[in-house]
């Protein structure tokens, strides 16, 4: 399976998260919208069907690769 890169996937939270709190606070269609595609972005990006499993699982992608460098780094 192919994965995005985790700066692609830190990226896509940071905009899920700030558009989420935009669109609880006003709603507006223009934020709906951006959260929508954000939404859509992270779960193709994933290879799942809902928001829960994208985050999850771009968090859990996010904790490898933090791994994998640091070992790379002390490697």
């Amino acid at each position: 399976m192919l994965m995005a890169h985790p700066l692609v996937l830190r990226n896509l939270i940071e905009q899920y998260e700030t558009l989420h709190i935009l669109h609880a606070e006003n709603g507006s269609p223009e934020a709906r919208q951006r959260l929508e595609d954000v939404t859509y972005t992270l779960c193709v990006s994933t290879g799942t069907r809902d928001i829960d499993a994208a985050l999850a699982t771009a968090r859990r992608q996010l904790g490898r690769a933090d791994v994998a460098s640091a070992f790379a780094l002390a490697g």
